[in-house]
């Protein structure tokens, strides 16, 4: 290849300049023909035309406020409007400079008064017009990215909450890592409650799908079941109750949710397990790792009408933990190929972590790291994971009547509890 066609093409700076006057055009060319910077002048006589060539790649506009369809500032709020994303300089008389202050406010970058401006004036405006649109871009993207931090943050609270728990020998720990790092939450959840009659009910679940609608989703999911759980209500009944909830909070036919719920005896020997369409959960003992049976495994909320939802006993023992995920956990790759890691990967995954000492939040972001190590990077789906230890060295002895203790007890302006 010549030397003169490997070097760079510097493109033009597209410049779209609209005025109704011919003499002022012709004028605006000319100081322009000669900038340092090349720039294409595109004409437009009108803020109708002005619209069509706004389609294309223009950098900057060069905006007369004195237009035969736009008159004054309606033309730039007009302009705006359309092309929120583009520098505008506001171009005025000498009867009427005083308008370009008030062009600035509403938008523009800046406003020059056509019987002052020369070449170098003009092509430096112009610059710093792209100058300051993309200083002004980024403080909105940094406001926004803000906004999106804290919206994440309030929805993070109703996804993962503290569980309510007053047994000493529970210890409960949680993690939620969003697939690929993004900074939006999934429609991963999960929630750990002790009711009146000593009982534990642990629930993980999975909204079908990525981003705020399904995050939203899920707090409703996630606060509703907890509601429910107060009330009395559990097992198969529950599960009906929640899809209900469901049907009528997504906002597609297509969306559906699968849930974990295992409920804990006061004795911490015993307990249920109901599946819908969810994985089950991992039995963590002295003797070693197993997974719970499936075989109360039901349909996914909100994917058959009036499903219906068994349960499985479940024994404990006396000294035990429970792993609970989300699918994001068990659906990474194992190298380069299709294969997926599955529950029969997971298992002795979980074993040699535990060989090694790990326990606790330690032995939760080891799986995690590990399972990503396996996958080559960071997982595609959310991954949410608990686990709930009993300490048989820690008994506890509550009265059957006692009453759930609940956070945050406030009193209203009316001066009642």
């Amino acid at each position: 290849m010549p030397a003169a066609a490997a070097d760079p093409i510097t493109r033009a700076l597209r410049v779209l300049l609209i005025e109704d006057d011919a003499g002022d055009a012709f004028l605006v060319e000319e100081l322009l023909a000669d900038a340092a910077e090349p720039m294409e002048i595109v004409w437009a006589r009108s803020m109708g035309e002005a619209m069509v060539e706004l389609g294309g790649d223009i950098g900057c506009v060069l905006l007369d406020l004195g237009l035969p369809d736009a008159e004054g500032l309606g033309g730039l709020h007009r302009l705006l409007r359309f092309a929120p994303r583009t520098a505008v300089i506001v171009l005025t008389g000498l009867a009427d400079a005083h308008r370009g202050s008030a062009a600035v406010a509403a938008g523009a970058q800046d406003y020059l008064v056509k019987q002052e401006i020369d070449g170098s004036l003009l092509s430096r405006a112009i610059r710093y017009a792209l100058e300051r649109k993309r200083a002004d871009e980024s403080q909105r993207r940094l406001v926004e990215s803000e906004l999106r931090a804290q919206e994440n943050a309030r929805l993070e609270r109703g996804l993962l909450p503290e569980p309510i728990l007053r047994d000493p020998s529970l210890d409960f720990r949680a993690r939620y890592r969003p697939g690929r790092r993004r900074a939006l939450l999934g429609g991963d959840l999960y929630d750990a409650v002790q009711t009146a009659d000593g009982r534990v009910h642990v629930m993980i679940g999975d909204v079908c799908g990525h981003g705020p609608d399904e995050a939203a989703l899920g707090v409703n999911l996630r606060i509703a079941w907890r509601s429910l759980i107060f009330a009395g209500l559990t097992g198969g009944e529950l599960l009906t109750t929640l899809e209900r909830i469901f049907e009528h909070e997504r906002r597609s036919d297509e969306m559906f949710a699968t849930l974990c719920m295992t409920v804990i005896e006061p004795d911490r020997r015993r307990g249920r397990v109901y599946l819908a369409g969810h994985p089950a959960p991992l039995l963590l003992t002295p003797e070693g790792v197993a997974p719970l049976s499936e075989g109360a495994t039901g349909p996914a909320l909100g994917l058959f009408p009036g499903g219906r939802w068994g349960y499985e006993s479940i024994e404990l023992g006396p000294d035990w933990s429970l792993l609970l995920y989300t699918d994001g956990l068990i659906e990474g790759r194992i190298g380069p190929g299709p294969e997926r890691l599955g529950t029969d990967g997971l298992l002795p995954l979980i074993g040699r972590l535990r060989a090694a000492g790990r326990t606790g939040h330690d032995l939760i972001d080891a799986a995690v790291a590990a399972v990503e190590d396996l996958h080559g990077g960071s997982l595609t789906d959310d991954v949410a994971v608990l686990l709930l230890r009993h300490d048989p060295d820690r008994p506890w002895h509550g009265a059957s009547g006692e009453r759930p203790v609940l956070p945050g007890p406030t009193t209203g302006a009316g001066g009642g509890a």
